[in-house]
Formats: C-alpha cells, structure tokens, sequence
C-alpha cells in the first residue's frame, strides 16, 4: 500500500464535495453519470458542498436530487483528494454509507440510477482510483487517501486505512494529518 501524504500540508482544494454510497442488503445504489465532471462514468451520488450547508447536508441533497431518495443517517467514511497535475482539477471529497432510505428511485436529467451487487461493481466504467479505496469502505472501513492524476489517468497515490473521524465535523481526527 502506498503512503497515503502525497499532498503538500498547505494544499488547499478549490472544491470541495461529496459522494454517498447507499446498500441495501448485498447491493449498492450506484449511478451512470450524465453531465458534469466525469460525465460517462458510473460513480454514486455526490457533487459540491454549498457554503451553507454541511457536508452529510450536502450528501443527503445531491442524493435526492441525482436519483430520488433520502439517505437517513448516513456514516462519513472518508476523505479523498485528487489533482490533475496537467489540467489543473483539484478536489476534496468526503465519502458517506447510508443503509437506510426512503422515496422512490428515479432516473433524473444528472444520472441514471442503478442496484449492483457489491461483488460485482463495474470498476472499469468508473474512476481509476475507486478500484483502491470503494472495497474498504463497503466493508465498513474508514479511509483517507490521495490521488494525482494526468488528464484524468491516475499516476500516483496513497491511501490509510483509519478507525478515527470527527463526525460531527465531517472530517478525518486530527491525528490523519489531512487538511480540514
């Protein structure tokens, strides 16, 4: 496993966001992604905190707006940072696990929804990195990692596995020595 500082301590992330994993017994709610960044990749629900609301505020919304259902106590799992060391994309993610919901699934005009069995998610029609660190989280781990990227090729990173977050914050313990 790599070492999971690759980003300088003063490294500041233009934006930050969310993604949220919903499970349902054996699957995951996962989606065809329709316009914006990483348009054409499955991810899950997610996009970019307001400055007026939280972090799990940010995840439950894009949730319900992306596919149509609430997410009720979600769990913060993590938090990832990606570069694009040539076109310049730089952001900071939190990651959440909701296993309960409720509202109907629905295709919108951002994604297409969809269940998948967590043993058969399709990892090449997704980002590089999520191969390295999806695993661990849908096995009820805690992460944190760091990812550079080459016009959207993944070319180096690092990843923690942690057991300490302030969740009311939204952020990894102070210990994990990743910027807030």
């Amino acid at each position: 496993m790599h070492s999971c500082h690759l980003f300088p301590e003063d490294w500041k992330p233009p934006v930050i966001a969310t993604l949220i994993y919903v499970i349902r017994d054996e699957k995951v709610l996962l989606i065809e992604k329709k316009r914006g960044h990483g348009a054409g990749k499955v991810n899950a629900p997610g996009g970019k905190v307001t400055s007026s609301e939280s972090l799990m505020a940010c995840a439950v919304r894009e949730c319900e707006e992306e596919v149509g259902i609430i997410a009720h106590n979600p769990q913060h799992r993590g938090l990832l940072r990606f570069q694009d060391l040539v076109n310049g994309f730089a952001l900071q993610g939190a990651v959440f696990v909701a296993t309960e919901f409720s509202g109907t699934l629905k295709e919108t005009k951002e994604a297409t929804p969809f269940w998948c069995l967590k043993s058969a998610i399709p990892y090449e029609l997704m980002w590089e990195d999520d191969q390295y660190w999806l695993p661990h989280v849908l096995g009820g781990k805690q992460i944190a990692g760091d990812f550079y990227f080459r016009n959207d090729q993944l070319v180096s990173w690092g990843l923690e596995i942690k057991s300490k977050f302030n969740s009311e914050r939204g952020e990894l313990s102070p210990s994990s020595r990743l910027p807030a």
